[in-house]
């Protein structure tokens, strides 16, 4: 017989929303009942409800508000009933966790370090604590958030099997992409993809590509997404002069991906990045920021080097782009380590084995 298992997110826009919506459609189709519960706009984005889980719409924002203890409340009568509670973020965590009722078992999957610093840093890490010691099991997507949730006092921690996104198809040929972003015929094409927003450290790129100015041709660099740091980014652009185009979202990364050269990844901290995984399984040459659960994901098929190393970025780059047998090379090596990644039907039983022994647990 299947269980009752009440999924929890706060606001989301990116992968823990995509991973909450594969995690019910997988539970649903194995007989499980399934509720969502979450912001009603996560809902008109991911679609769970048209996974066939029920949605129940709990305002959580992404940060700590006065109003949170409305969430508690919420979230309380939502989720009564279950058999499990498996929340997704650390913010969710600290709502669940003072809203579950007394005896169910409560799973938090941690899918991101918190980088906060200073006065927020006081505030997060005694929730990020709260939300360690109150999870029966705790799965996370790096081993160093496996040693961060242990550090804090977790009980029961996993590594955490994330699945590779499924490909999705190409709609237009490489030269026809190029062509409406303005590359000319010949020019490399540098692509990044992903929010606009401090932790992807794009600034880094930004200052690396003000040095391939000078080159023949000069690389057409672009990043594609939206987000709060847009305009920090167009300044330093426009005062390094760099070669460096805002894209602005995009829905056609896959086409984006079949035009480029290269893709430089140069974020602060991932956990298993949805677009590198996406760049390796489509056979092009990653450069990449060696953070978080980079490593584990990518191995040897990627060129890696330190966060906010302008130098290294700089140094990688030209390489690869004077050498197509290496960026070749990386590009077959990307393949076969895609190859090797966990899939849907992996993450499912790895949360169903969960499951099965927190309500035995239970009844025992």
């Amino acid at each position: 017989m299947g269980a009752r298992i009440a999924l929890v997110l706060a606001s989301s826009t990116g992968g823990i929303g995509r991973h909450v919506g594969m995690l019910a459609e997988g539970l649903v189709a194995r007989g499980h009942q399934v509720s969502v519960h979450g912001p009603a706009d996560t809902d008109e984005q991911f679609g769970f409800a048209a996974r066939g889980a029920r949605f129940v719409p709990v305002e959580i924002p992404a940060s700590p508000q006065p109003g949170d203890v409305l969430a508690v409340r919420a979230l309380r009568r939502s989720v009564r009933g279950a058999d499990v509670i498996h929340v997704h973020s650390l913010r969710a965590g600290l709502v669940a966790a003072l809203a579950r009722p007394a005896g169910t078992p409560l799973v938090v999957t941690w899918h991101n370090l918190v980088l906060a610093t200073g006065l927020r840093a006081k505030l997060y890490h005694p929730l990020e604590r709260r939300v360690a010691r109150a999870a029966d099991v705790t799965l996370a997507v790096s081993t160093d958030l496996v040693a961060r949730a242990r550090e804090l006092g977790a009980r029961d921690v996993q590594l955490a099997k994330v699945p590779a996104p499924v490909p999705r198809p190409i709609g237009k040929d490489r030269e026809a992409v190029r062509a409406e972003l303005g590359a000319e015929p010949g020019q490399p094409l540098v692509l990044a993809v992903g929010r606009l927003h401090p932790q992807k450290g794009f600034e880094t790129l930004v200052s690396a590509a003000a040095r391939w100015r000078d080159r023949d041709p000069e690389p057409f660099v672009a990043i594609a997404g939206s987000g709060p740091s847009y305009m920090s980014l167009a300044q330093r652009i426009s005062v390094e002069h760099a070669p460096v185009h805002l894209l602005g979202y995009r829905d056609d990364v896959p086409d984006l991906l079949g035009a480029a050269d290269l893709v430089v990844a140069t974020s602060v901290w991932e956990g298993q990045p949805l677009f590198v995984q996406e760049t390796l399984a489509a056979g092009v040459p990653l450069v990449s920021t060696a953070v978080g659960g980079v490593p584990e994901v990518v191995g040897d098929a990627a060129r890696l080097v330190e966060p906010h190393d302008v130098d290294a970025v700089d140094a990688a780059v030209v390489e690869l782009l004077d050498d197509p047998d290496a960026r070749a090379k990386l590009a077959r090596r990307g393949q076969e380590r895609a190859a090797t990644w966990p899939t849907e039907r992996d993450t499912i039983d790895q949360v169903e084995a969960v499951y099965a022994r927190l309500r035995g647990r239970g009844e025992g």
